[in-house]
């Protein structure tokens, strides 16, 4: 998918941040390449990592809890690609809803509205890959369109 300059788009990194931990997800608008959870100690070492293994051009960032500081972090560490904050409005409920279309119930879970469970393990990574899929839905406008500009 071209971006606004006409170009092909290349690997996004989208980083759910929290207090604790983070979802990572490395995503191309074909699909996704890595997802994992890192404790927010590790975060910098992680990051630097999945950039330099798959060329990532540009770091999508949730807005909310623990985006101060997982930035803060990454600029520190010298991660020299783009940040882009992007808001994360509804990104836990369509990741769990995510987890469960990977991971259905099993058993008498089945039976159960996917709204009345919640996923047995973090699903940070979920919301990740949400990100990331909404900035590649909306970035065919620019990044000025996708964060209201």
């Amino acid at each position: 998918m071209p971006d606004k300059s006409g170009k092909s788009m290349g690997a996004v990194l989208a980083v759910d941040p929290g207090r604790e931990k983070c979802g990572l997800a490395v995503c191309t608008p074909s699909g996704v390449l890595a997802r994992g959870i890192f404790r927010i100690t590790e975060i910098e070492n992680a990051v630097a990592q999945w950039v330099r293994e798959y060329r990532v051009e540009r770091i999508v960032l949730g807005d909310r809890t623990g985006s101060g500081e997982v930035k803060r972090r990454l600029q520190e560490a010298g991660v020299d690609v783009p940040v882009i904050l992007v808001p994360e409005h509804a990104t836990t409920l369509k990741a769990r809803l995510r987890y469960f279309q990977d991971h259905p119930p099993r058993g008498w879970r089945r039976l159960l509205p996917l709204s009345l469970q919640t996923p047995p393990e973090p699903y940070d990574d979920y919301a990740a890959v949400v990100l990331a899929e909404e900035f590649f839905r909306k970035i065919p406008g620019g990044e000025e369109k996708f964060l209201g500009r």
